[in-house]
C-alpha cells in the first residue's frame, strides 16, 4: 500500500511538472542576453521585434509577479517566430487576472496564456507594455 501511494505521488508530480513546462527556445539576440527585461534598451528592442513578426504565432508563459512601489507588473516568457524574450507587462487593471494578483502569481507560474493582448506605448523616454486581456490560461 505504501509503495502504491509513493508511486502514485511520483507519477502525478511528474505530470504536473511536465504540463506546466514551456518549450525550450534559444535566444540569439545580444540585447536580450545582456540587459534586464525591465530596462529601456531591452523593452525598445522587444517592441522593435514585435513590430516585425506575426504576434498570433507567439506563446506567453507566466514567469513572475512583481510589485515595485505601487506599480504592479507581470513577467512572461514570450516566444515564437524566432523570438525568445521576457515581456515586462505593466498592469494598470486586473480584468480576468484578479486571482493572479491576489496570489501574486503563485500557482500560475509556468502557465500558458493564450492570445495575451497588450498595448505598446512609446515616447522618446520610455517603452511600456500595458496589459489589455487574454483568452484563457492553460495550466
Amino acid at each position: 500500500m505504501k509503495h502504491t501511494l509513493i508511486y502514485t505521488f511520483l507519477v502525478l508530480s511528474t505530470i504536473c511538472l511536465v504540463s506546466c513546462d514551456r518549450p525550450k527556445c534559444n535566444n540569439e539576440n545580444p540585447i536580450f542576453e545582456n540587459y534586464e527585461p525591465n530596462s529601456e534598451k531591452y523593452k525598445d528592442e522587444l517592441a522593435r521585434q514585435l513590430g516585425t513578426i506575426d504576434q498570433k504565432e507567439l506563446t506567453y508563459w507566466l514567469q513572475k509577479y512583481e510589485k515595485e512601489n505601487k506599480n504592479e507588473s507581470l513577467y512572461f516568457h514570450i516566444q515564437g517566430e524566432g523570438l525568445c524574450a521576457i515581456l515586462h507587462l505593466s498592469m494598470n487593471h486586473w480584468d480576468k487576472m484578479e486571482n493572479i494578483r491576489e496570489k501574486k502569481g503563485v500557482g500560475r507560474r509556468g502557465a500558458e496564456f493564450t492570445n495575451l493582448k497588450f498595448d505598446i506605448v512609446q515616447d522618446s523616454l520610455s517603452t511600456k507594455f500595458i496589459y489589455s486581456t487574454f483568452d484563457r490560461i492553460i495550466d
